[in-house]
């Protein structure tokens, strides 16, 4: 067995795991000491379920559950010192609640014993743990599979549960949930049956995340509106923010006003320009830049200081890397890093201000604007118009193709499907995925964009809340008479609780590429192919065929 084994992304080596290096950039170490966080987050979700029942507060044990589960997702965090200190913490919160529950471990099964108990004094003992708690020691490979899946599932909730709660938004119910599926991934006695039951139930608490992290950002910053977002540059420094947390936008917007630096997005912070609370900020420039992966080269011309904000971090060229600086879940050895915001206070961004000043502004890399703002009440709004071009024979079919960009030349089937997509077809997309496409000159159907832009891979929700609007209009009994066809990519976990949560709503028949998950066994892909439809992709021709 090797040392380390990774087949959380899409990327995974031979779409079997990677087994040396991540090709995100992940070490040995860090796989391994990811591994044993989760492990010792099992074991203090027993405890946090036992306190629970006995009326003990639990807060402390929620926050580390999700931040270490956030912490795991691909490309957030590759330093191994978080890791370590996020072990001893779960560790001494787990030994916190038993200590308030008594003391006693009568009541450990004995699947959750180890998790439930095990500690280390000596860093060296945590590699020789780690061989012990990782995926391939579970030999049967469709309960190791349903258990990634379930688990992967749980990652990605909990980005979105952490995203909401930094707005101030929180269910107690998505963290009991989240402990309970946990704990469940210790037992040996579920049967495949009882992991898709619980897979489907993932599905659903994904559904209320989601929901949940939606009415956060809505109610703090408005409805995403109409937007046409500037791609080109200013000829002030600026300071770039990517990943997917609006309050740091907002901090960092309030701290650069009148500073004379702009402020613009990249990658999933693109959507953040169509929340109306943010349009009164006249330095904050636009977009620059398409998705995640064109770091290296986007970060390289940008000039100025980039502010990570949630995953989807490349591991940094030295040409840059004294520019980036890190904050959240994010790490990476040798980058600065801005601390968790203190209760009542705010992060202090003066030091990426003081650095902006000393910078050139970004290099322009290309011109023009893209529209976005296509979330759920946008498209109600315009239903009326959209009901009619369907009635009407304008508007043949929907294809969603929302979810996640990636590196690999296979993603390129994306660009050309959408063009080649027929002038009858909208699109709806959100997530990185839309960087595919969303720049392309396909047009409009009438005054309806043939690119419906609803916003970050979590506003996937929005498009799923649109299909059911569209079943409601038409009087159709099931989501799935809707002209509707889902053709969606995926790179990470944010991308599988998504997938969870549309299979939860009875949508059928997706399309999941480029790739399936090398995660998946080939008895656990027959299940979703015979109960969901799901499939593959083959080349865009071909799929524009059987699709339309």
């Amino acid at each position: 067995m090797s040392r380390m084994f990774c087949f959380q992304c899409q990327e995974a080596a031979k779409n079997i795991g990677c087994t040396v290096r991540g090709v995100c950039g992940k070490t040995e170490d860090v796989s391994n000491l990811q591994d044993l966080l989760i492990f010792a987050l099992k074991g203090l979700s027993v405890y946090a379920l036992k306190a629970r029942e006995a009326g003990v507060s639990a807060k402390e044990a929620d926050r580390r559950v999700i931040e270490g589960l956030f912490a795991t997702i691909t490309n957030a965090n590759f330093d191994r010192r978080y890791f370590i200190d996020a072990i001893r913490g779960a560790i001494a919160e787990r030994e916190s609640l038993k200590k308030a529950l008594g003391g006693s471990m009568a009541t450990l099964s004995d699947d959750e014993r180890d998790a439930a108990t095990w500690t280390f004094r000596e860093e060296a003992q945590l590699d020789k743990k780690a061989a012990d708690v990782g995926f391939l020691v579970e030999r049967d490979e469709d309960i190791r599979s349903l258990k990634a899946l379930i688990l992967f599932g749980l990652k990605g909730m909990a980005a979105y549960t952490e995203h909401a709660e930094v707005l101030g938004f929180s269910d107690p119910k998505i963290h009991t949930f989240i402990q309970k599926a946990l704990a469940a991934t210790l037992s040996t006695r579920l049967s495949a049956e009882d992991l898709v039951a619980l897979t489907l139930e993932t599905g659903e608490y994904g559904v209320a995340a989601m929901s949940l992290l939606d009415r956060a950002n809505t109610t703090t910053y408005g409805h995403p509106q109409i937007t046409k977002v500037n791609i080109g540059v200013r000829k002030n420094p600026g300071i770039l923010i990517s990943g997917h947390d609006l309050k740091d936008l907002e901090e960092l917007l309030e701290q650069t006003q009148g500073t004379g630096v702009d402020v613009y997005t990249h990658g999933e912070m693109l959507p953040a320009q169509y929340y109306p609370a943010f349009k009164k900020y006249d330095h904050f420039a636009g977009n620059y830049g398409s998705a995640w992966w064109k770091q290296d080269k986007e970060f390289e011309s940008f000039n100025g200081p980039i502010l990570m904000t949630t995953n989807c971090l490349v591991p940094p060229k030295d040409s840059y890397k004294d520019r980036v600086t890190v904050t959240g879940v994010v790490g990476f050895p040798g980058l600065k890093s801005i601390p968790a915001r203190e209760p009542g206070k705010k992060k202090d961004f003066s030091a990426l201000i003081a650095q902006a000043k000393t910078c050139k502004p970004p290099k322009e890399i290309e011109t023009g604007e893209i529209v976005g703002g296509f979330a759920h009440e946008t498209v109600f709004a315009l239903a009326d118009q959209v009901i009619a071009a369907i009635k009407e024979g304008h508007i043949k079919k929907f294809v969603v193709m929302a979810g996640c960009d990636g590196r690999m030349k296979s993603r390129e089937y994306y660009t050309e499907f959408a063009e080649k997509l027929p002038k009858d077809t909208v699109i709806l997309t959100a997530g990185c995925a839309k960087y595919r496409y969303n720049k392309l000159p396909l047009g409009t159907i009438g005054q309806i964009p043939r690119v419906l832009d609803a916003g970050q891979c979590n506003d996937s929700y929005s498009l799923a809340l649109i299909a059911l609007k569209l079943k409601e209009a038409f009087g159709f009994e099931s989501i799935n008479q809707l002209p509707i066809v889902y053709n969606i990519a995926w790179y990470e976990q944010k991308a599988v609780i998504v997938l969870l949560a549309l299979l939860y709503l009875g949508v059928k028949n997706i399309h999941l590429g480029p790739t399936l998950p090398a995660f998946l066994s080939p008895g656990v892909t027959n299940v979703l192919v015979e109960k969901f439809g799901i499939s593959g992709i083959t080349d865009a021709d071909a799929d524009l065929k059987a699709f339309l």
